[in-house]
């Protein structure tokens, strides 16, 4: 674990079973929701490894990454229904190699456009904090789905 790295010490929250937002772990990484439903079901694939960029990572384990980057996709886009997926991988703030995946619905502030343009005080309002039990309804919900499309990279996993 690198001490100033928010997504190591995320994973380190996972470790120690205190972030509520962890819905499974992978082979090579770690599905969380996101803190802030915006745009909702924003889901994060986090890598294992800390580096900051995909060509850091050996083949066997950039392809394995990959592969489930994608199923955890297809999870998140057949948990959620958008009608568009927004996939990103910038680590721009945060140096540790992770996916951004964002479901853009019909009623989302800015279809269309980078979910960038939205007003961090829209993004980040407390009315964007999804409660306890939408919480719980959303891992559960794309757990099944993972079981899914992700069930052989599953090491462990949300289940209420």
């Amino acid at each position: 674990m690198h001490d100033n790295c928010l997504i190591c010490k995320r994973i380190a929250m996972i470790q120690d079973q205190t972030n509520p937002y962890f819905v499974a772990e992978l082979t090579t990484g770690y599905v969380v929701l996101g803190d802030f439903q915006c745009f909702r079901g924003y889901t994060l694939f986090l890598c294992k490894h800390h580096v900051s960029e995909l060509h850091h990572l050996d083949h066997q384990t950039k392809l394995q990454y990959l592969e489930e980057m994608s199923a955890v996709a297809q999870a998140v886009y057949e948990t959620f229904q958008p009608k568009k997926l927004n996939y990103s991988l910038l680590g721009n703030s945060e140096e540790h190699l992770h996916w951004h995946l964002f479901p853009r619905h019909a009623d989302d502030p800015a279809l269309g456009k980078p979910v960038w343009i939205v007003d961090k005080a829209v993004r980040y309002a407390d009315s964007a904090r999804p409660t306890e039990a939408q919480l719980h309804t959303m891992k559960l919900q794309l757990m099944q789905k993972l079981d899914e499309y992700a069930s052989l990279f599953i090491i462990a996993r949300y289940d209420g």
